[in-house]
């Protein structure tokens, strides 16, 4: 008897659970799920004002470099490995290869060259990688459907929205909260939103696909453990492109699914977040681009060290600082940044070893980043044992939540710091055309020859006007 009590104790709360989740997220009208899938019809036709156009631009360019450098490293390359033995019919390229394969195969390996190292952008709010599922995902539906630059433009801007605004809904700290990578939460709907776009499905088509993507929503903070940055490739972008690809590939093709996958009882948001805010995934659709507010790295480094590097050289030149000037240099970093930059053993996510490089270089290249060598220099290795890593909830400011402070000790006992709130390529302190475009000339050159990079930056600057984005493969293949 006292099992059956506890079993019928359950199942009430179970209802209770399944009523309050019901009451949550209807109200009064269409759902949220169809008031998306209006906009995401829509969304392929609508004209985006001037700056959002730019903005696009940027980020598929910022990407694509990703991409392109990205393919010469060892995610990159045992990405299109893996995809190689795959094999499929030849539908869109494989950046930095010689192959073409399946859109969903294309969009899984050109995302993980994507996040092969810490290249891509950053939505600092949400924690959000767009460009590195979305981009892809555009890039190799638009190949193999033949859409034109403004079809993809389009598309991107959709994807960007959608991977940031399902993180808003579901709650960013709330999501990380339960041991879930914001990441490979939000980068299936990215995927999915440039995808549905392109293949421009109808409004229960995009029904459907926002289920089959819902279902394949994923993503475990248990990539910090990561050491290869290889599953991370695969956690942040690959995983999300080739979701969002394949689940609109799969209603493309007729399969049909749940139509209300955001709404009422067992719906996403309710899964995934103990106070979802459904709202907020359609709020202020197209007034609001998310594409616009996410951050172009300055440095190819993990996000949380954009600020203390900026802020280091930013005294480094200031004061003329060598490493004989310095005692001791203490680092303040957001409480939620420490667990992720420090004493990795990746260099590019290695606060310490990254501030050191900076003070005895004067500089953080590409190279400098990811030369793991260099973590064994005794010259680096002396200035890092100078740099302490402080957490301080005074920096988690949801208006800036990557900002820093860098505190440098002299040897002759003075000190001199530099609080960075907002790093260069963040909406605030934004990156110019010309100088995303260096950066990208800087990571695709070496790669793909100065030819080939200048002709891609000049393309994507002209992007709108370019019939077919398949044209762009001899711009991206090696």
């Amino acid at each position: 008897m006292p099992s059956r009590r506890r079993f019928l104790q359950s199942a009430g709360s179970i209802a209770a659970l399944a009523a309050t989740g019901r009451r949550t997220v209807r109200a009064a009208g269409p759902g949220v799920t169809e008031r998306l899938a209006r906009y995401m019809v829509a969304a392929r036709d609508q004209e985006l004002p001037e700056q959002v156009l730019r903005e696009c631009k940027h980020r598929i360019l910022d990407t694509l470099g990703a991409m392109v450098s990205g393919s010469r490293m060892k995610p990159g390359e045992m990405a299109l490995k893996y995809v190689r033995t795959l094999g499929g019919d030849a539908q869109a390229s494989v950046v930095g290869s010689d192959f073409r394969t399946t859109a969903v195969n294309a969009a899984l390996a050109n995302a993980m060259c994507a996040h092969a190292d810490e290249t891509d952008d950053f939505e600092p709010v949400t924690k959000a990688h767009p460009g590195c599922s979305v981009v892809p995902a555009a890039l190799a539906f638009g190949e193999r459907e033949h859409r034109s630059g403004q079809d993809v433009i389009r598309a991107v801007a959709l994807g960007y929205d959608l991977t940031c605004r399902l993180l808003m809904a579901l709650g960013p700290d709330l999501v990380r909260g339960s041991h879930r990578s914001a990441e490979g939460t939000s980068s299936t709907f990215g995927a999915l939103g440039a995808a549905a776009s392109l293949a421009r499905l109808d409004e229960k088509g995009m029904r459907y696909a926002i289920s089959y993507s819902s279902q394949q929503v994923s993503g475990l903070w248990s990539w910090v453990k990561d050491h290869d940055h290889i599953e991370k490739a695969f956690d942040f972008a690959g995983m999300g492109a080739r979701n969002g690809v394949m689940a609109v590939d799969m209603v493309n093709n007729g399969l049909t699914g749940v139509d209300d996958v955001l709404d009422g009882t067992h719906n996403l948001f309710i899964a995934l977040s103990t106070d979802p805010k459904p709202e907020e995934m359609v709020k202020d659709l197209g007034s609001r681009f998310y594409v616009t507010e996410t951050a172009i790295k300055t440095f190819s480094v993990g996000y949380p060290i954009q600020s203390p590097l900026d802020a280091m050289l930013t005294l480094r030149k200031q004061y003329g600082l060598t490493p004989d000037d310095v005692r001791s240099i203490l680092v303040k970093l957001p409480t939620d940044a420490m667990g992720i930059v420090g004493e990795s053993a990746m260099p590019d996510v290695n606060c310490q070893h990254l501030v050191a490089v900076a003070l005895v270089k004067g500089a953080v290249s590409f190279n400098d980043s990811h030369d793991v060598a260099l973590m064994h220099d005794p010259r680096i290795l002396a200035q890092r044992d100078k740099v302490t890593l402080a957490g301080d909830k005074a920096l988690m400011d949801p208006a800036a939540p990557r900002g820093a402070v860098v505190e440098v000790t002299l040897t002759d006992g003075k000190k001199v710091e530099h609080f960075t709130k907002y790093p260069p390529g963040t909406k605030e302190n934004p990156l110019s055309t010309e100088a995303v475009a260096a950066k990208t000339r800087d990571l695709i050159a070496p790669v793909l020859g100065a030819d080939r990079a200048e002709k891609l930056i000049q393309q994507i600057g002209d992007l709108e006007r370019l019939d077919d984005v398949g044209k762009l493969r001899p711009l991206l293949t090696a």
